[in-house]
């Protein structure tokens, strides 16, 4: 087993802040999370969100163009798109986390590595 300075448990915006920094400072940092990197906001709260409320500003403006002087067809929303969008959204700036990581020479373990006793 490695040797570390720093243990972070949670890659959420405080855990992967933290491991940034310290890494920065010259410490051997190694981050412990579960799933992905960027926690409850980034992966399945505000971020897929705003994304989908986006979509949903789109529809708007398309459904009332006629006020802009846009003639516009039928509209159509597709649901599955809609969601695939937004988990697209998500798991690009999830990646970038990972970017972030490589770049400041921190490890990561995820679950699928790691067994995180539950109970």
């Amino acid at each position: 087993m490695a040797d570390y300075d720093l243990i972070i448990i949670g890659g959420g915006p405080g855990g992967y802040v933290a491991a940034i920094r310290a890494a920065q400072l010259g410490m051997k940092t190694i981050v412990i999370e579960k799933e992905n990197l960027g926690g409850v906001c980034l992966n399945w709260g505000c971020i897929p969100t705003k994304a989908l409320l986006k979509n949903a500003e789109a529809y708007h403006i398309i459904k009332n163009a006629d006020r802009y002087g846009v003639t516009v067809g039928q509209v159509k929303v597709n649901f599955k798109k809609n969601v695939k969008r937004s988990r697209d959204v998500a798991s690009r700036l999830s990646k970038g986390i990972e970017f972030l990581m490589k770049k400041n020479s921190w490890q990561l373990i995820t679950q699928k590595v790691f067994k995180i006793p539950t109970g």
